[in-house]
């Protein structure tokens, strides 16, 4: 009798000891399942950067988190991406401000055409601008971190060397640079980049408003055949990568730590990226036989008096809603000059 006895308490011990050997040892408890959508192609270094971020978080959180990675559009499409964080079909997103047109007027403030100058000093500008203003339209989210692609010039199957050029060419454009083809002359025509390739070469549009890498990331030097540098009319449109915020909110206080941190540890990985693209891209084009149009500056300063009006009418709309439309600009303006 005695020994039974002697043997419960041995087993029971054995069993409470494995508890706690199972509850604090991260390999071996449960890991914090969370999924991240991207729409850049699986072969494209933004959507290569988010992976790695996503693995990075698997690492240094020694694999308390789990974090299924789905590339392509393969779980959200670009446009259904912020819609899909806020309603958690996925845990954290990547895409495109633009893509949700009306949903951030704060952040759309650096769409517009004011002349920026390469993908890293652009991902740096975005974040300051975020991190100074703080926009309400983004407090339903938990914004891990932004980045910014390098210049968006004309990428054109037709030669454009003046304003008349443009006139009645359908342009892709998306966000504020559809006003901009307009305001050129242009007639913008509304589309992610994933659709971008065949509308060209189909005749759908004649042009786009896109950063060069997308001449070699998505292909479309294939089907283009000149590259309009109008810097004077440089715009660049900002990526979110954001988060779940009742997922958020739901994590460990130390994993919340490690994301924050090894965020901030991306954004000039990001940046640099674009602008390592942005050169591949040109190369790529080149290579074969696409050509580079360099605007005068007679002609420069023409293209950046026409599109004045969208950056008044942006501030206009943006008083109207209560928001510092004038201010937005002239930050940005000031940031622009200060990575210079």
């Amino acid at each position: 009798m005695k020994a039974t006895g002697n043997f419960f308490v041995f087993c029971l011990i054995v069993t409470v000891g494995a508890f706690f050997m199972i509850g604090s040892n991260p390999v071996l408890a449960k890991p914090i399942e969370l999924s991240y959508a991207n729409f850049f192609p699986p072969t494209h270094i933004q959507a290569k950067l988010g992976a790695s971020w996503a693995k990075e978080v698997e690492k240094r959180t020694n694999g308390k988190v789990k974090i299924t990675y789905y590339p392509g559009g393969s779980l959200l499409k670009g446009p259904k991406m912020y819609d899909g964080i806020r309603k958690g079909i996925t845990d954290i997103g990547m895409s495109v401000f633009a893509y949700s047109r009306g949903v951030f007027p704060s952040m759309e403030a650096f769409d517009l055409p004011l002349g920026y100058i390469s993908g890293r000093s652009n991902t740096f500008i975005i974040n300051d601008f975020y991190n100074k203003f703080k926009p309400k339209e983004l407090s339903k989210v938990k914004v891990l971190y932004l980045h910014a692609h390098g210049p968006g010039l004309l990428l054109s199957k037709k030669p454009v060397r003046t304003l008349e050029d443009l006139k009645g060419l359908k342009i892709r454009a998306v966000g504020s640079g559809s006003k901009e083809a307009e305001a050129l002359g242009g007639v913008p025509v509304s589309m992610g980049q994933g659709a971008v390739y065949e509308a060209l070469q189909k005749g759908v549009v004649d042009a786009s408003f896109s950063p060069v890498e997308v001449l070699k990331g998505w292909k479309q030097a294939e089907v283009i055949k000149y590259i309009v540098d109008c810097f004077s009319v440089s715009y660049s449109h900002g990526f979110y990568v954001c988060m779940n915020l009742d997922k958020w909110n739901a994590l460990p206080k130390d994993v919340q730590q490690v994301m924050e941190l090894l965020s901030l540890e991306w954004i000039g990985k990001h940046g640099m990226a674009w602008d390592m693209s942005d050169a591949e891209g040109r190369s790529f084009a080149l290579s074969l036989g696409d050509k580079v149009i360099t605007l005068s500056d007679k002609e420069s300063a023409r293209w950046a008096e026409a599109v004045k009006p969208v950056m008044e009418g942006y501030i206009k709309k943006s008083d109207g809603k209560g928001l510092p439309g004038q201010y937005y600009v002239d930050t940005i303006r000031a940031l622009i000059k200060k990575y210079e």
